[in-house]
C-alpha cells in the first residue's frame, strides 16, 4: 500500500544528519529502507544489543554467540508491576568457539516484519525465527554446524527423549519444565549439570539439510497442554504481517513452513480475544492453553490468519450530540474572551510540544464557534493559526524546526507534538482551503512521518513509526532517539489517540478517506488498548490485586513494567488523570465511555499535596459525564488552564454532555456511547 495520501514523491524538510549512523546490527541490505526507531525490538539494535526483548509469552536476550530465552515470572508491589528476567535457556553452536573466521562478532537483524523479527547468530551459525505470540523458540541450525548446546543458570535434573529423537523433555530443578522438538534426529552427546550438547543423527537423507528446532517453555505440568504443544510442532511462523484490509479492522497473516503438514498454534492477548472475529476466518480458540503474561493471560488460537475488529468510533469536528442551544451565550462570552487572548508574539517557546499545545488549542476555539454559529471570532483565530504553523512548515521558525533525517527517515518532532501541530493543520486547512492545498505536501509529510503503510526503499518514512501492531497501541516516540533497557513506553494514552484523531480529520480536510479511515481504525485501536491495559479496574483479573486496588490508571507502561508514576515524576492522582484525557476533544468520551470506571476514578482522584487548576480541569470534565450541574461550577470556579485548554473547551465539553441515566436502552448506566446507536451512526466516517 503506498504512502497514505502520496500520487508523486513526497516533500521532504531539510536534512541534517544529526542521529549517526544505523546501528551495526542491521543487515546491510536492509540499510537501503528507513529503519524502524520505535519496533519491538529496538533492544536488539540498541547500545550493545544484548537488552532483553519482550516477544510474547517469553523475553529473549541475545549475545555475540548465543540466544537465551526467559518465561518471566512477575516481582508485584502497589505502585509496580515487574517483568523478571532470568536465563531458564541459552541456546548456542557447540562448536562456536572453533570458528575463529566468523565474519561478525555480534547478532544480526536479517529481516522483519511487523509481527516479527528473525535473528542471525553469525558465529553459531543459528538463525531465530522469533515471532511476537508464538509458544516456541524456533531456530534453524546450518547443516555446516553440527552440534548446539543448551545451558541454563539453574540446574538440568532431567531429560528423555522419543524412540525416534526428534522430541525431549527437559526439566530443571527450579520446576522448569521444557519441550525440544527437531525436524530431524538428534542425539544427546554430552550433558552436565548445567549443559546438554545435542548432535545431528544423520541419515543417508540428511546431509546439506538444515535442522529446525522448536523448544517450548511449558506454562505448567498439565499433560493436556503438552499434548497442544506436541499436535502443533510441526508448523512454523518465520515472520507475520498486520494488514489494513477493511474500514476498523487489522488482518493478521503469518507466514508458515514446517517438518510436517499441520495448522499453525499461536497466543492472543486479552485484546486480541475481544476484538477477533469468530465469523470470519478459520480459527479456533484453545480456551485452556494459556500462558501468563504481564499484559493477561495469553491463549491459544489455532490458525494462520486472523480478523481483528475494532469498534466504529466517529471522527468529527463537532461534538456528536451538540450543545445545548440554552448555553451558547455563556459559551460565547467565554470564546470572545479567549479568541481575544489569541496573540503569537507572546509565544515564548520554541518547545515543539508546548508550541503544538498552544497550536491546538486555538483550533480547537475556531470549531467550538463554528459549531455554536459565533462565526465573527473565527477569522482572528485563522490569523494565528497561519501565523505560528506556517514558520514551522516554511523552516523559518526561529530556534527549531522539522528536520529530515535520510538515514533514519524520520522527522525531527516527537509524537505528542506531531498530533497536535495536525490537529490545527486540519482544522486551518477546514477553514481556509486555499491555505490547506498549498501546504498539503508539508502537512502529508509530517502525517507520513507516523502513518506511513508502505514497505521498502521506495517509502521515505518507516512504516507506522510508533504503532505497535501486535499490541494495538503506540509507543512514545521522543525527538532524540532514546535507549530503554525496559522496552519503550507510553504514559499518555490520550495524546496517542490524538495523533490518529488528527489524521483522520486532517483526511476529511483533504476529502482523503483513506487517510481519514485508517486515521480512525488506529484511534480506535488505541482507544481499545487504553482501556484494557491504562484503566485499571479491580477484580477484572488482569493486573494483580497489590496493584489495581491502589491504582485506578497504569502511569508509566512499558513492555515489562508496570508503574504509577507518570513521566518520572508526576504521581499526584489528578495529574494522572490529565495525562490520560489531554487534549479534551470530541473523541474523548469514546476514551472514557465506562461511566462506572469514570466514578471511581474521580472518587479515587484527591491527593495529598493540591495540584493546580490545570489538572483539575480535566478531572471536572471527566465528573461533567455523570454530573454535569456540579462539574459545571467547579469549571466556572477555575482560574487557570492548562497550556493546550481553555474555560470555552471546558464550557463546550459540559454543554455537550447528555444525562446518560435519561439516554434509554441504547446507552447503558456503564457505557454512554454505543456503535449501534442512530444518533451516532449518521456521524461515522465509513
Amino acid at each position: 500500500m503506498a504512502l497514505t495520501g502520496e500520487k508523486d514523491d513526497p516533500f521532504l524538510f531539510p536534512s541534517m544528519d544529526y542521529q549517526g549512523d544505523p546501528p551495526k546490527f542491521f543487515s546491510p541490505d536492509l540499510l537501503s529502507s528507513p529503519l524502524p526507531t520505535h519496533s519491538f525490538f529496538q533492544n536488539f539494535v540498541e547500545a550493545d544489543g544484548h537488552n532483553s526483548v519482550y516477544i510474547h509469552p517469553y523475553l529473549i536476550k541475545s549475545s555475540a554467540s548465543s540466544v537465551s530465552l526467559c518465561y518471566p515470572s512477575r516481582r508485584v508491589h502497589s505502585g509496580s508491576i515487574e517483568q523478571v528476567f532470568k536465563a531458564d535457556l541459552t541456546i548456542s553452536s557447540s562448536t562456536q568457539q572453533t570458528q575463529q573466521g566468523s565474519q561478525s562478532h555480534h547478532h544480526v537483524i536479517s529481516s522483519f516484519s511487523d509481527l516479527s523479527v528473525t535473528l542471525d547468530i553469525p558465529s553459531s551459525d543459528l538463525t531465530f525465527f522469533l515471532v511476537r505470540g508464538c509458544p516456541y523458540v524456533t531456530f534453524s541450525v546450518s547443516h555446516q554446524t553440527p552440534l548446539f548446546s543448551i545451558t541454563t543458570v539453574h540446574k538440568f535434573s532431567f531429560f528423555t527423549s522419543n524412540s525416534s529423537l526428534t522430541k525431549y523433555a527437559l526439566k530443571l530443578d527450579n520446576g522448569q519444565a521444557s519441550l525440544l522438538y527437531a525436524s530431524l534426529p538428534i542425539k544427546v552427546s554430552n550433558s552436565y549439570e548445567t549443559m546438554i550438547s545435542f548432535s545431528k543423527k544423520y541419515t543417508s537423507h540428511d546431509h546439506g539439510v538444515s535442522l529446525v528446532v522448536r523448544i517450548a517453555l511449558l506454562p505448567n505440568s498439565s499433560s493436556e497442554l503438552e499434548d497442544v504443544l506436541d499436535r502443533y510442532s510441526t508448523c512454523y511462523p518465520v515472520s507475520g504481517d498486520a494488514l489494513f484490509t477493511k474500514p476498523y479492522c487489522v488482518e493478521y497473516k503469518w507466514e508458515k513452513r514446517g517438518f510436517d503438514n499441520g495448522d499453525l498454534l499461536m497466543l492472543a492477548h486479552p485484546l486480541h480475544l475481544q476484538l477477533l472475529s469468530k465469523d470470519e476466518g478459520n480459527v479456533t480458540i484453545l480456551e485452556n492453553f494459556r500462558y501468563r503474561s504481564i499484559d493477561g493471560d495469553l491463549v491459544g488460537i489455532v490458525g494462520d490468519s486472523w480478523l481483528l475488529k475494532a469498534d466504529h468510533v466517529p471522527v468529527t469536528w463537532y461534538s456528536t450530540r451538540g450543545v445545548k442551544e440554552e448555553s451558547f451565550d455563556e459559551i460565547k462570552s467565554a470564546l470572545s474572551k479567549d479568541v481575544a487572548g489569541l496573540c503569537s508574539s507572546e509565544i515564548t517557546t520554541i518547545s515543539d510540544y508546548y508550541y503544538g499545545k498552544f497550536i491546538a488549542r486555538a483550533a480547537r476555539l475556531a470549531l467550538i464557534a463554528e459549531e455554536i454559529g459565533f462565526l465573527e471570532v473565527v477569522p482572528s483565530v485563522k490569523k494565528f493559526l497561519h501565523e505560528t504553523i506556517q514558520p514551522w512548515l516554511d523552516g523559518t521558525f526561529d530556534g527549531n524546526g522539522f528536520l529530515y533525517d535520510a538515514k533514519w527517515g524520520r522527522i525531527s518532532i516527537e509524537a505528542y507534538s506531531a498530533g497536535y501541530f495536525l490537529y490545527g493543520i486540519a482544522v486551518l486547512a477546514k477553514i481556509d482551503p486555499a491555505w490547506g492545498m498549498k501546504y498539503k505536501p508539508k502537512a502529508y509529510s509530517l502525517m507520513a512521518n507516523f502513518m506511513n503503510l508502505a514497505r521498502g526503499s521506495n517509502s521515505k518514512y518507516t512504516r507506522l513509526r510508533c504503532f505497535d501492531l501486535y499490541k494495538l497501541h503506540s509507543w512514545t516516540l521522543y525527538e532524540d532517539l532514546c535507549y530503554w533497557e525496559s522496552g519503550w513506553q507510553q504514559d499518555s494514552n490520550s495524546e496517542a489517540v490524538n495523533i490518529y484523531y488528527s489524521a483522520a480529520l486532517m483526511g476529511l480536510a483533504y476529502g482523503d478517506i483513506h487517510l481519514a479511515s485508517i486515521g480512525s481504525t488506529l484511534a480506535s485501536l488505541e482507544i481499545h488498548a487504553a482501556k484494557m491495559w491504562w484503566h485499571v479496574k479491580e477484580g477484572d483479573n488482569l493486573y494483580e490485586d497489590d496493584f489495581a486496588k491502589e491504582n485506578k490508571l497504569v502511569g508509566y507502561l512499558s513492555a515489562n513494567y508496570r508503574l504509577n508514576l507518570m513521566r518520572y515524576y508526576q504521581c499526584e492522582r489528578e495529574c494522572k488523570i490529565g495525562f490520560h484525557v489531554l487534549p479534551l476533544l470530541p473523541i474523548t468520551e469514546f476514551l472514557f465511555s465506562d461511566v462506572d470506571f469514570v466514578k471511581e476514578l474521580v472518587k479515587w482522584s484527591p491527593s495529598i499535596y493540591r495540584v493546580g487548576d490545570g489538572w483539575m480541569g480535566f478531572v471536572y470534565a471527566l465528573e461533567g459525564i455523570y454530573n454535569n450541574q456540579v462539574a459545571l461550577e467547579k469549571i466556572r470556579s477555575l482560574k487557570r488552564f492548562d497550556a493546550g485548554n481553555t474555560l470555552s473547551n471546558l464550557l463546550w465539553w459540559i454543554h455537550s454532555r447528555r444525562d446518560y441515566r435519561k439516554m434509554g436502552s441504547c446507552h447503558e448506566k456503564q457505557c454512554c456511547f454505543c456503535h449501534c446507536c442512530p444518533n451516532i451512526l449518521r456521524f461515522r466516517l465509513l
